[in-house]
């Protein structure tokens, strides 16, 4: 299933709760001894590779209710316990759980957080 979107600008997206806007990388066209694959062989690998573009808040906290002191103002702001991925990591995630997205005609997969296998973070790639 792909959905298309055309926001004004890549800073309106907000990805909600624990998942992961990623930008696939390009799968391996060729095996290690030079022989092509056809892309339905590579769509149907399992586990896919791609670079976190936006991550969202993480899990949601439960709200704990702090009525021992009625004169304060009670904080209806939601907290999250964060996600350990970043923007800008490499990672390795199911296929299945992906979802494909397509913004200003570039693919893009929301993908949750419990669907992430590995992250590859490389801090001088970046700079």
């Amino acid at each position: 299933m792909s959905l298309t979107f055309d926001p004004k600008d890549f800073d309106s997206i907000i990805v909600v709760g624990d998942r992961l806007l990623i930008k696939p990388k390009n799968p391996d066209e060729r095996t290690k001894t030079g022989l092509l694959l056809p892309p339905g062989v590579q769509e149907k690998q399992k586990a896919h590779s791609g670079y976190v573009v936006k991550v969202g808040p993480g899990y949601p906290l439960p709200m704990l209710n702090e009525t021992d002191e009625p004169w304060k103002k009670s904080q209806n702001q939601p907290k999250y316990f964060p996600l350990q991925a970043q923007v800008g990591d490499l990672a390795v995630y199911l296929r299945d759980s992906a979802i494909e997205v397509e913004f200003n005609n570039e693919k893009y997969v929301i993908v949750p957080y419990s669907s992430i296998l590995l992250l590859f973070r490389d801090e001088g790639l970046l700079e």
